[in-house]
């Protein structure tokens, strides 16, 4: 057999480029499956914690519920699926207001932070506004927000953005002045403006700090949700862990603080996960 003259030959560019592809995708799936191996051992290193300070502390049996007892609670009980469907419910709401927060803040910082960038007096002006929300305590903020925008979803997006805002911002910032001069030099030549530098060179180059500061903001927006549910809207975990509290049902008290816990691990490892997948595709 004989290969035919028409039959296209790979030359070895091409190989190498194949190769340095290979390459590309193998070493993001290795990370991707590093993220996922980080996530399970800081899952348990939770649960031994857990068990650790119920028995080094002497907690009640009645007050301090360990994982065995949430597991029972949640799938063994014969009222477990009536306690998994009020849970399940009640995160959904949870989930619900804290992608409201979680995208209204990190959205205000993307732009609040191209603004700075595009004009030194934008910061000079807005800088001191974002850091007075900072420094004081959102339960003492939550009866003006409550008064100016009622129990609503408009009050849940107020909190979730004041939380997640100011830490997005500085990183987000830090990211886009860590841009390079000489590729910012390279766009002027060719005669683009601040906007152009922006998109171009400012942007890519913050990937990391973007995801940084979306990493950082998926806590916070839960943090934000708990507290406005508890403070304004009556609804969801924020809400329902208040209200078990009060009625001594101490076994849903810790299912819903352990969903939460869950959760909030979940969504860190899966921004660590879409974060290395497109770091890695990128370099």
């Amino acid at each position: 057999m004989t290969a035919s003259v028409d039959e296209p030959v790979e030359t070895p560019e091409e190989a190498g480029a194949d190769a340095q592809s290979f390459a590309s995708r193998a070493a993001a799936f290795g990370g991707v499956w590093r993220n996922l191996a980080t996530g399970l051992v800081s899952l348990a290193i939770v649960l031994v914690l857990w068990w650790v300070l119920l028995w080094a502390f002497d907690v009640s049996p009645y007050v301090g519920k360990g994982p065995l007892d949430v597991f029972a609670y949640l799938f063994l009980d014969e009222d477990a699926g009536e306690h998994l469907g009020a849970l399940g419910t009640l995160l959904g709401e949870t989930l619900v207001d804290a992608a409201i927060g979680f995208v209204t803040g990190l959205a205000l910082a993307i732009v609040i932070a191209a603004l700075f960038m595009l004009s030194r007096g934008v910061e000079a002006a807005l800088m001191p506004v974002a850091m007075l929300f900072r420094s004081v305590p959102l339960i003492a903020m939550a009866p003006v927000l409550i008064l100016i925008f009622g129990r609503q979803g408009a009050t849940v997006a107020a909190m979730g953005a004041i939380v997640v805002l100011f830490p997005a911002l500085v990183t987000i910032v830090t990211g886009l002045r860590s841009a390079s001069k000489a590729m910012t030099d390279v766009v002027t030549v060719y005669g683009g403006g601040t906007w152009k530098q922006l998109r171009l060179v400012a942007f890519p180059s913050s990937l990391p700090s973007f995801f940084a500061a979306v990493r950082i903001s998926i806590p916070g927006a839960i943090t934000g949700a708990l507290l406005a549910e508890w403070l304004a809207t009556g609804r969801g975990l924020g809400y329902g862990i208040v209200s078990a509290i009060g009625r001594a049902r101490i076994s849903e008290v810790w299912a819903d603080v352990v969903a939460i816990t869950l959760v909030s691990i979940v969504l860190y490892n899966l921004a660590l996960v879409v974060e290395t997948a497109v770091l890695k595709r990128r370099s």
